[in-house]
């Protein structure tokens, strides 16, 4: 007599979820998550430098989407965005726009870039920001170096160059953004601010100052000299440069 095999109550359609995975299923799912623990040993052993990009964001990918092989959205990223860093800090609808990462493989994606620029940030709390240069073009890189259009950014000093606040004070295209000296002023009065670093980037690639950046640049150093606030430097960033218009001797 045949039997048929019912679900226990409670379970009904969902009673074949139970049964023994296929060979080739089974098989696959154990690789897969091998794969996986050997990444996380490596990680947690030697270190980050010690995974590739393409590994870093499979395993961030992995945490955020635990039912999907992440290795190929991974491989899709870096074919798109060329790196680890230009990936975590791409705009939202450019990662919705590379198939299978979604919503939630986007999310955990910018969530690695907000930690990396609050940590970045919180290097430099409390620290004299122009005798903590290499951490201020730390902070300047992460923030801006990616960024797919022209982004300014005011750094607000107290009396002994710690930060005040950090500010975007406007975005534009891929090769200008406006700043307006009377802005920057007033904002400085309102943080009771006495110095100011302004920065911006080049998504170019190529860090030297336009004729607009120089010009504006001395318009605020002047207005902000009316108020005895003290310009202390202008820095592009770039993919893989920086350019400082003190060191460059622009102001």
């Amino acid at each position: 007599m045949t039997r048929t095999r019912r679900p226990p109550p409670g379970l009904g359609e969902n009673f074949d979820l139970l049964a023994p995975l296929a060979p080739d299923a089974a098989s696959s799912a154990v690789g897969a998550e091998g794969h996986r623990e050997r990444m996380r040993t490596r990680l947690l052993k030697a270190g980050p430098e010690a995974l590739a990009d393409h590994e870093m964001l499979e395993m961030v990918l992995f945490l955020a989407l635990p039912r999907r092989d992440t290795k190929p959205l991974a491989r899709a990223l870096l074919a798109r965005f060329r790196s680890f860093a230009a990936a975590i800090a791409a705009p939202v609808p450019d990662l919705l726009a590379v198939e299978g990462i979604g919503e939630a493989g986007a999310a955990a994606l910018k969530v690695v870039q907000a930690a990396a620029l609050r940590l970045a940030r919180a290097e430099m709390t409390d620290l004299p920001v122009l005798s903590n240069w290499a951490k201020l073009i730390d902070y300047l890189t992460a923030t801006l170096a990616h960024a797919p259009v022209e982004q300014a950014r005011v750094l607000f000093l107290d009396a002994r160059n710690r930060l005040l606040a950090d500010e975007a004070q406007g975005h534009g295209t891929v090769n200008h953004t406006p700043l307006y000296p009377r802005e920057v002023v007033k904002r400085a009065l309102e943080l009771h601010a006495t110095a100011l670093v302004l920065a911006h980037n080049h998504p170019s690639g190529d860090p030297t100052p336009s004729r607009d950046d120089i010009a504006t640049t001395r318009e605020i150093k002047t207005a902000a000299e009316a108020l005895r606030i003290t310009l202390h430097d202008h820095v592009i960033i770039a993919r893989t440069s920086w350019l400082s218009f003190r060191q460059e001797g622009l102001l």
